[in-house]
């Protein structure tokens, strides 16, 4: 019945989206309004379908209907509930499901912000391609991605259960999510972009509303990568976070251009430029999407993260290719009407910071693009498996990312005109003594290296700056000053300033060792923590076998543990960390006593300043938030677009 259901609605989401698409497509091609208005039903269908194939496919995992094929193959009845739950995005087929309710979501908000202009061209150019993408996802869950292929289970027949790895931790039922929704968020403000391009609205005013949506999509990305770190220091037990996975980088490549376009669009707003650049940034940003759900689900690298080979990979690739032709041909088409009529005042003023900004970020993507595609494209070509290591990413993008932090000081602090060094200096003055301060602090704490030391000086520079600005909008106009774009962005900045300081700290004055015990009450000393062996206990779970072992760090007992899974023997651990504010101690288990021998080996990692990087997040969040309170000009701004753009003359702003 599972089965049968969630196909049904598979069916219904494909048909409601090409209908819309039709009944978009006539609308404009006719300009008949009505035809455009008519896909808010074909919208609501959109809806029922997508909640629905994920509320079935959600009760077949509950009631473990092995008759389901992907059920079969990821559900379990010693899966706890939790991870039962969030097995839904552990796999391919699930993961796709996923992806098309918060596309289907994002298309019902849309629907609702626009539902007294749907008869405006460039709203209905927007939902024809939302309407194009969703039915490209449908395709996928209507073909190779099909989630409710049918299985006949044999009498007492029980599935392995997901990934070990994606359910060792209860991150795992929070990260995908949040990630997917600000990979699929991007789709809104590329349709945006494509919509500007087909009706020849290139003025300011729909920026606002890409600009919104953009900050959306990119707060929640930035808290889902987050999340993904936290999840790979707590689950993987290597004494890291980050380590430039292809898929990895496949989200914080759209995370780079959605940045950079944050940036310069107020360079748009402002002076009248960067037309082309912008709507570019929100097509690659959108691309880079895509690109990196081939990457995923493709089956074309090995990777924690990766999904197992299937056949949409071709039909990802396609896509991809149909989104850039059209991009680039629309770009080029309306080339000469995008000419900028604005200019660069002065070399030293904020239009100069900002473009020099976006050259770095496009830097950044660039070398990021590289590293992570090279290799595939090399095996692609020739045959030959080769990897791009973390020496080429650390080395190409530290420059960069010190030239980024010391941006984020200066350009807040300069006009958008011109200036001169008396007045730089008067601004810079304070945020400078903090950087200055930090470096002095640094070294006094023991910071050996020029790297650490420079990035922790760049980032109170850098913080410096922004409580600078903070400051100075809270002394203007109190508690009111606090919220809006430029002091959201400000709190951005300090929480991007923290995290560089605890990803440059962290990473450069890492420490391990392996110890080997043989029996309780054998010591270690390291890195000024006293350590004592106290044993092993065998614990028996639903889901798996624990061995726990017990080391007392510092007069604390803590339990890292191996744990084996029934479904193949699969074995994996479970570290123990303990965090302060200072550093963090990460216990993980590498052997335990077997058949001929009574060692157990823990590796123990000290790393400095670690809880930094979440604290660092959280900092990000709050300002995305902040940044997304509309002010008083916000609302001027947007009442006069909405004017000016829905206009029936199509007169831009």
């Amino acid at each position: 019945m599972n089965a049968t259901l969630g196909t049904a609605f598979v069916v219904l989401g494909l048909s409601a989206s090409v209908a819309g698409l039709l009944s978009v497509s006539w609308g404009l091609a006719t300009r008949s309004p009505a035809f455009v208005v008519r896909s808010r039903a074909w919208v609501a269908l959109l809806a029922v379908a997508a909640v629905g194939q994920v509320a079935v496919m959600e009760r077949a995992l509950i009631t473990r209907d092995f008759t389901v094929a992907f059920v079969a193959e990821h559900g379990s009845h010693r899966t706890p509930a939790l991870f039962n739950v969030a097995t839904l995005w552990s796999a391919l087929e699930g993961s796709i499901l996923l992806w098309v309710l918060i596309l289907v979501g994002y298309v019902v908000l849309v629907v609702r912000r626009f539902r007294h202009r749907l008869d405006d061209p460039v709203v209905g150019w927007t939902l024809l391609v939302l309407f194009v993408v969703c039915t490209f996802f449908f395709l996928l869950l209507a073909g190779p991605a099909h989630p409710f292929a049918r299985f006949e289970p044999w009498a007492g027949y029980d599935g392995p259960g997901p990934n070990p790895l994606l359910q060792n931790h209860v991150l795992m039922a929070f990260h995908p999510p949040v990630l997917y929704l600000g990979y699929v968020g991007f789709t809104v403000p590329f349709a945006l972009a494509v919509a500007s391009l087909a009706t020849g609205r290139l003025g300011e005013g729909w920026l606002l509303e890409a600009r919104r949506w953009t900050l959306m999509a990119w707060g929640c990305l930035t808290v889902g990568i987050l999340l993904g770190a936290w999840w790979s220091y707590e689950v993987l037990g290597w004494g890291g976070y980050w380590a430039w996975d292809p898929v990895e980088n496949a989200s914080f490549l759209p995370w780079l251009t959605g940045t950079a376009y944050l940036h310069s669009v107020m360079v748009q707003e402002r002076q009248g430029m960067l037309r082309v650049w912008n709507l570019s940034l929100l097509c690659a940003t959108f691309s880079l999407t895509i690109l990196g759900t081939f990457i995923t689900r493709s089956g074309v690298l090995e990777s924690v993260h990766s999904f197992t080979e299937s056949g949409i990979g071709p039909m990802l690739l396609g896509f991809l290719g149909l989104v850039v032709a059209t991009t680039v041909g629309l770009i080029a088409w309306r080339g000469d009407s995008m000419r900028t009529v604005g200019s660069i005042d002065s070399p030293v003023s904020r239009t100069a910071a900002f473009l020099v900004n976006n050259l770095l970020f496009g830097a950044f993507a660039f070398v990021v693009l590289l590293g992570t595609v090279f290799p595939l494209l090399v095996e692609a070509a020739n045959g030959d498996r080769i990897s791009v290591g973390n020496p080429y990413f650390e080395r190409m993008t530290m420059p960069i990312g010190f030239a980024l932090l010391f941006l984020m000081a200066v350009a807040p602090a300069l006009p958008w005109g011109g200036t001169t060094g008396a007045t730089m200096a008067e601004r810079l003055r304070w945020p400078a003594v903090a950087g200055a301060a930090s470096m002095l602090l640094a070294v006094g704490l023991g910071s050996r290296g020029w790297a650490p030391t420079l990035a922790v000086g760049l980032a109170g520079f850098s913080i410096g700056g922004a409580v600078r600005q903070l400051r100075m909008a809270a002394r203007s106009r109190g508690l009111r000053g606090l919220v809006g774009r430029s002091s959201g962005g400000m709190v951005v900045h300090i929480g991007v300033a923290v995290v560089a300081v605890a990803f440059a700290c962290s990473s450069a004055f890492i420490r391990q060792a392996e110890f080997r015990f043989d029996r309780p009450g054998e010591r270690a000393v390291f890195a000024g923590h006293e350590l004592v062996f106290e044993g092993l206990t065998t614990v028996e779970l639903s889901a798996k076998t624990e061995i726990r072992v017990s080391v007392r760090v510092d007069g604390r007992t803590y339990l890292p543990a191996i744990s084996t899974f029934p479904f193949g023997g699969q074995t994996i651990g479970t570290p123990a960390t303990r965090s302060t504010l200072r550093d963090d101690l990460q216990l993980a288990v590498l052997a335990v006593p077997d058949e001929g021998s009574t060692t157990t080996v823990v590796r123990v990692t000290v790393q400095p300043l670690v809880v930094w990087l979440w604290v660092g997040g959280a900092v990000m969040a709050v300002g995305t938030a902040l940044a997304a309170v509309p002010t008083t000009d916000g609302r001027r701004r947007r009442a006069a677009s909405e004017v000016v753009e829905g206009s029936p003359d199509g007169v831009t702003v």
